[in-house]
């Protein structure tokens, strides 16, 4: 299910209402008549079905709704604000503008035809994806480049690329829009309407463990609240959980953290093993060395991830050459197939083979890797916060790797 994103001014309306709890001091705080932001605050209302203000004679009351609508609109016009101060320190001359002056300004329209080019990187795919026609989809996104008088596209000889500002100013409207979708959540819940989508970022190390027990028990007791699981490589899934599209990632962390606006938090380190195929001629090994394990063809994962960084470092640390005949990958069931019908070894966390290993078609060689232990956890945007569904998920996973961490 898709939730519209109201129009900007409106939701500014509500702020300003919300803040002086009455509808004629925020009057000229918006330069609306009191008329003009009763009806915004009905529209609103409408959209919501949730009353968000109690009406008294002394003033107007954010009810329980209202409040957490509040919170999310107002974190929400931070993200665009700070966005838009960080657009114009690229602005070369011209006329001076703040931030406060430009956010008034902005409409809905604006920033989600910004938000639609920036990501097709060509108009065309950018007006189908929003539903709208080009020219009007055209002149959204060039009516905001003359507010902040500032470029955000340019023409290529391939489609259309995006600058600096426009990269940053879309990123913070992403993240404005997702605290709007978590208004949503929250408020259907206060209604005892579970609705909405746990969108999540998974790498292999939880794929086959902790993640599959946590969905079915977390779908067992929300079994209207969606759960979207995108497996994708790590590069591209802190991309799309630093712009809002992922409420969190689970799976390996990195050390040092890539980036200084994520958090992460460890839920267990296991070691990592090398594995073969069931009547592996290493399988009965009573003194395996590198200099075997060398001579054997590997499946890997590919260079930079931190499996790979083991396994290089198992052999030069060693003063062993890389084996040189390697399969890269980090499909679970490629590099299962792969073992099944070959004499080739993996390094991999037992964590993601339990299937394999309980039915006996892979088992786990006689070489100790003890000191490979991998941080598997969860990592978050900094300023993140959670709807109480999604912080329950949470919960469950922190206990589930507890669990796993005592066998």
């Amino acid at each position: 299910m898709t939730y519209p994103i109201p129009n900007f001014r409106h939701l500014r309306v509500f702020v300003e209402v919300a803040k002086y709890q009455s509808i004629s001091k925020a009057a000229p705080r918006v330069f609306l008549s009191q008329p003009a932001i009763t009806q915004a605050i009905a529209k609103l209302e409408s959209l919501l079905e949730s009353e968000l203000f109690e009406r008294h004679s002394d003033g107007m009351y954010p009810t329980a709704a209202g409040k957490v609508w509040c919170n999310r609109i107002g974190r929400c016009l931070d993200y665009i604000e700070r966005g838009i101060r960080e657009a114009l320190k690229n602005r070369a001359g011209g006329r001076p503008a703040s931030a406060q002056q430009i956010l008034p300004l902005l409409t809905t329209t604006q920033l989600k035809a910004m938000v639609a080019v920036s990501g097709a990187k060509n108009f065309t795919l950018a007006s189908r994806n929003l539903g709208v026609s080009q020219s009007s989809l055209h002149r959204a996104a060039r009516e905001l480049e003359q507010l902040l008088a500032i470029p955000l596209f340019e023409k290529t000889s391939t489609g259309i690329s995006t600058t600096k500002a426009c990269q940053v100013l879309a990123r913070a409207t992403k993240l404005a829009f997702a605290e709007i979708r978590q208004g949503y959540y929250e408020i259907s819940a206060l209604r005892s309407r579970e609705v909405g989508r746990i969108n999540l970022g998974s790498m292999p190390l939880a794929r086959t463990s902790i993640l599959p027990e946590v969905i079915n028990r977390f779908s067992a007791l929300h079994p209207d609240i969606g759960i979207n699981v995108v497996d994708a490589p790590y590069d591209g899934l802190l991309q799309r959980l630093r712009e809002g599209d992922l409420d969190f990632l689970v799976g390996a962390l990195r050390f040092p953290p890539p980036v200084d606006d994520i958090l992460q938090e460890e839920l267990l380190a296991p070691p990592l093993a090398i594995v073969a195929r069931k009547g592996h001629p290493l399988a009965t090994s009573t003194s395996l060395d590198i200099d075997t394990l060398a001579e054997y063809s590997w499946v890997v994962p590919r260079i930079g991830t931190p499996t790979r960084t083991f396994f290089d470092s198992l052999f030069v640390e060693r003063g062993q050459s890389t084996p040189h005949r390697l399969v890269e990958t980090s499909s679970q069931i490629l590099i299962r197939e792969l073992l099944r019908g070959s004499d080739r070894l993996t390094m991999i966390s037992t964590h993601q083979i339990e299937h394999e290993l309980r039915l006996g078609v892979l088992c786990v060689l006689p070489f100790s890797l003890s000191h490979t232990r991998r941080p598997i956890g969860i990592t978050l945007r900094r300023n993140w916060q959670p709807t109480p569904a999604q912080n329950q998920f949470l919960d469950m996973l922190r206990a589930a790797a507890g669990r796993y961490a005592d066998l």
